[in-house]
């Protein structure tokens, strides 16, 4: 026989075993706590969406385009370092990703890289546009300089899909350089670099993929009046020069 709790009336439970009183504070501490939950989370969506509005100024960006070893990598560096422009490379943040532990990105990656497919373009974009919300949240940086991207259609697609009014584009270098002198710094860099790319059968077909891929997308900005064409065939000092003179501006 189940002990009657003092607080019921006459000292009695219900037919089911329940003690009134206790099974009404039950539920009245429980509808507060949810209250509570409720209203703890509007002052969290508050603050965020608070915090946010002073972040709300788009993107400023900057493709920077041209054939494997055009030497957009060292421009865009030196552009970082004289004018604070970030620079973020579509490769660089693939690589990086891909080593990550416990990343659902990074598995996808990984298993079409081993199955001998193309990383579909909506993961490179992702990957971009979290490492430009990163550097706005964490150092203020609006201006990016994005080397080796838009290389397809697909990547054109995805990029207005996830980032969309999120960003302006301001320009799209285009590093332009005869094919021989691109071969040529290439096997040199192969020398030293380790990479397995830099080898003339993987040069010859990262060219096919050039040309097939990435120039109908150059010509589809320069039809939008984007493409700003700077002759990399140059000496570092001398492309920087023209390169710095176009930002400037």
């Amino acid at each position: 026989m189940t002990e009657s709790c003092k607080h019921c009336t006459k000292g009695t439970t219900s037919s089911l075993g329940f003690c009134p009183f206790s099974l009404a504070l039950f539920a009245g501490t429980a509808l507060s706590y949810v209250k509570y939950l409720q209203n703890k989370s509007s002052k969290s969506t508050t603050t965020t969406t608070s915090s946010s509005s002073s972040s709300n100024e788009p993107f400023r960006v900057v493709f920077v385009l041209g054939g494997p070893g055009a030497g957009k990598g060292t421009q865009c560096t030196l552009l970082s370092q004289n004018h604070g422009w970030a620079h973020l490379s579509a490769g660089d943040l693939l690589r990086a990703e891909r080593k990550k532990e416990n990343s659902p990105l990074a598995d996808i990656i990984n298993s079409n890289i081993s199955a001998g497919k193309i990383v579909p373009s909506e993961i490179t974009t992702q990957l971009i546009k979290n490492a430009m919300v990163e550097l706005r949240e964490t150092q203020g940086q609006i201006k990016f300089l994005i080397d080796g991207f838009p290389r397809s259609e697909g990547n054109v697609k995805a990029w207005k899909d996830v980032v969309g009014d999120a960003a302006v584009l301001e320009y799209v270098f285009f590093f332009e350089c005869p094919y021989d002198i691109l071969t040529s710094r290439l096997l040199e860099r192969g020398k030293t670099s380790g990479r397995s790319d830099d080898s003339l059968d993987v040069i010859r077909k990262r060219f096919d993929t050039y040309r097939e891929e990435s120039m109908p997308i150059i010509e589809m900005y320069e039809k939008e009046g984007k493409v700003r064409k700077i002759m990399a065939d140059r000496s570092i000092e001398d492309v920087y020069a023209e390169v710095e003179s176009i930002l400037k501006n």
